[in-house]
């Protein structure tokens, strides 16, 4: 089948990408507004693009036409965010979090997370998460309904026991989730991963 996407409305876009690019990280974004407030978001239109500086990308919508999401509109008035990792221990309150509550709501309290003191920034962490990494805002870019957020990547939390002899990140260690078309996600094991290395040149 040819499907031509000048004749899909734009749901039925975002339907057909999401099915198709996969897996997704997901970003878990936690922000505090100018009031104070606490919010915890996933989003996963999300991922690295460059390591010097190094930035990350993350894509965010809108809540209505006109009215940004509580993370876009946080980020972009204090500039600090954090991204928490996501893995199958949390996956319950990743997706509570996911639920359009008000602008007043804490989502650290509505699904039972604690938040701990970042070190650079000011939006707490997500002490239940193995990784959290704070960013400051680099550049915001809006395309359409979807603010672009570039952020720059100032300091990491990793747990002590998924580091390897290297102090890399042992993914193998984690159960992480990915998220893939429509309500479907994917858990990433040791036992399903591969080691492929590249050939060397003839």
């Amino acid at each position: 089948m040819e499907i031509n996407v000048k004749k899909l409305e734009p749901k039925q876009i975002y339907k057909l990408m999401t099915s198709i690019i996969v897996p997704r990280p997901i970003a878990w974004i936690s922000t505090v507004s100018k009031k104070g407030v606490y919010n915890l978001a996933p989003f996963s239109y999300f991922g690295g693009i460059s390591s010097e500086p190094p930035l990350i990308m993350v894509s965010i919508g809108s809540k209505s036409p006109g009215e940004k999401k509580d993370t876009w509109k946080n980020i972009e008035e204090t500039g600090e965010f954090v991204i928490n990792m996501v893995t199958k221990e949390v996956l319950a309150e990743m997706n509570i979090t996911a639920l359009p509550f008000e602008e007043e709501v804490d989502e650290f309290e509505k699904a039972g997370l604690t938040p701990v003191p970042s070190t650079v920034v000011k939006p707490p962490r997500v002490k239940e998460s193995p990784v959290s990494v704070e960013c400051r805002r680099y550049e915001i870019i809006e395309i359409g309904k979807m603010g672009v957020v570039l952020g720059e990547i100032l300091n990491v939390h990793v747990r002590d026991d998924i580091l390897n002899e290297k102090g890399y990140v042992d993914t193998t260690k984690l159960e992480i989730v990915g998220r893939l078309g429509g309500a479907n996600y994917c858990l990433i094991t040791a036992d399903n991963t591969f080691e492929l290395k590249r050939p060397d040149k003839e």
